[in-house]
């Protein structure tokens, strides 16, 4: 059993093997979902999770395997129930508890979770079994219930006066909004239609209210993807968010198109109708794809000059006077400091071009991971000797990968965790085995991230307010790594809290050969 939960599954025999693939199959098989948790590593990492648990939270393994169990709950940490689970934890001791979990696509769902500890020889707490089930039907069953006898009435009452009221208020919003919106009946004939959507397609009242939406300008909505849109929304109560769609139109050109649709829902039952919501992105994609353009374009005409310059420096540097003033060596130092700050700055605008275009080249070799955690460390530690990077753990894994750009993220997280911890001169570095993966993490103990920027971190050129006014940067270090790890096939994910610190962690898929039996 240890084997197995440590993610090492050597097996000596054709019977043990049959066992370890029946028990695999059991899980998968169960509707309820399954978690099994490490607690001899930090932060007791989850290492392994059934297919229902996948189903139920909305992520995929990948995105799990490494994580505590705590990133359900997303901001939500206010529960007694956290506290509790917490304890039980910390003594190895049996609970269950009813939690509030939010699935990927951020919905809510209630958790009934039964934590079960399993032992060594040595009664130490080795791992923490989780069966969890989705409740929130019941939960919702058992609220609509107390609320249903004293609230039915007046929700009635008060809801259909406030329709009434509002209709020709909702009415005014709809035509103020900035983008085209739609009204369909089931058989996608539209009902109603937006001052803006008219003006942005240049049709009609008369030519679109009543018609079908494919016959609109002589079939000129008769857009396969849209179509495929349209026949998924209705059957279901999943909206549609942010579905491109590009399409030439007869008389006003080529536009690309972002398109959101919701099922009309009314007093709790369905109309069916479609609000189809409409965004002509087209100027907007082009803006962008411009500023790519200029951007890739920028940093190569830079790059030229720049490698002459450093050149020059090379030269300069081999003919200095050996009588030179101290001044005149310090200045020349500074010179070549800052000319090789641009040359990085310039590469990591270079590399996000390559990322936007999609020609990121990765140069995949297999490589000691070890080995090339202690070297990056090591030549940070050396870089920065006033801060002291602790070093923990080890996996003697064997890793297929670009070695220069798995480099490039750790000295990028380490640099960071410096740079936003002045006053603290601690960091550290933890590495692991977590099932197919490694698993890397830096904590700092520094200034932290709030919330709100905790989610946008990783987007190209965003920086956060309060971080903009203190510290140097143009925010693309982490978007850099996120396109990095993403194209190895890995997670990189945050966890911080304001003037506490953060922890940046990111994992990697194992090599594994054709022959290996695991």
């Amino acid at each position: 059993m240890n084997a197995f939960l440590d993610g090492k599954f050597n097996f000596s025999g054709d019977s043990l093997k049959s066992n370890f693939d029946l028990l695999t199959q059991a899980l998968n098989a169960s509707i309820s979902g399954i978690i099994i948790t490490d607690n001899l590593q930090p932060d007791n990492p989850i290492v392994f999770c059934n297919l229902a648990f996948e189903h139920m939270t909305g992520y995929s393994r990948a995105e799990i395997i490494g994580h505590n169990c705590r990133f359900l709950q997303a901001q939500d940490r206010n529960q007694k129930q956290r506290e509790i689970l917490a304890n039980c934890v910390k003594e190895g001791k049996e609970c269950v508890v009813e939690i509030r979990n939010y699935r990927k696509n951020g919905d809510l769902f209630w958790n009934e979770l039964y934590v079960s500890p399993v032992k060594n020889d040595k009664g130490e707490v080795t791992h923490f079994i989780g069966v969890q089930n989705d409740v929130t039907s019941r939960k919702n069953a058992e609220h609509d219930l107390r609320q249903q006898k004293t609230l039915m009435e007046k929700q009635v009452q008060e809801r259909t006066i406030a329709l009434k009221e509002s209709e020709a208020f909702l009415t005014s919003i709809i035509e103020t909004v900035r983008e085209g919106l739609l009204v369909l009946d089931p058989e996608f004939n539209v009902l109603s239609a937006n001052y803006h959507f008219l003006k942005t397609f240049k049709v009609s009242i008369e030519e679109t209210v009543g018609k079908q939406l494919y016959e609109l300008g002589n079939n000129q909505w008769n857009i396969p993807k849209l179509k495929e849109l349209l026949i998924k929304i209705l059957p279901t109560n999943n909206p549609v968010v942010d579905f491109e769609v590009e399409h030439d139109f007869p008389h006003i050109g080529k536009k690309l198109m972002l398109l959101n649709a919701y099922r009309v829902e009314l007093e709790g039952q369905f109309k069916d109708q479609i609000l189809l919501a409409i965004e002509d992105i087209t100027d907007r994609k082009e803006i962008e794809r411009r500023k790519d353009d200029f951007l890739s374009i920028a940093s190569h005409e830079l790059k030229t000059p720049l490698t002459t310059i450093k050149g020059y420096i090379q030269v300069l540097e081999r003919i200095i006077p050996k009588d030179a003033s101290e001044k005149f060596v310090n200045t020349f130092s500074k010179v070549s400091l800052y000319v090789e700050r641009l040359n990085t700055l310039i590469s990591e605008l270079l590399d996000v071009s390559k990322i936007q275009t999609g020609n990121i080249e990765l140069h995949m070799s297999e490589f000691d991971f070890d080995h090339l955690i202690r070297e990056t460390v090591d030549g940070i530690q050396a870089t920065f000797p006033g801060h002291k990077i602790m070093l923990q753990g080890e996996t003697k894994a064997k890793v297929m990968g670009d070695e220069s750009h798995i480099i490039q993220v750790i000295n990028n997280l380490l640099s960071n965790a410096i740079k936003y911890s002045p006053d603290a001169k601690t960091i550290e570095v933890n590495i692991a085995n977590v099932s197919e993966y490694v698993k890397v993490s830096v904590r700092d103990f520094g200034i932290g991230i709030s919330p709100e920027d905790t989610a946008k971190v990783f987007e190209r050129f965003y920086r956060g307010s309060e971080i903009q006014k203190k510290f140097p940067g143009m925010g693309i270090g982490l978007y850099i790594c996120d396109q990095i790890v993403k194209n190895h096939q890995g997670t990189l994910w945050v966890e911080s809290e304001k003037n506490k610190g953060s922890v940046f962690s990111f994992t990697l898929p194992k090599h594994r050969k054709d022959n290996d039996a695991e």
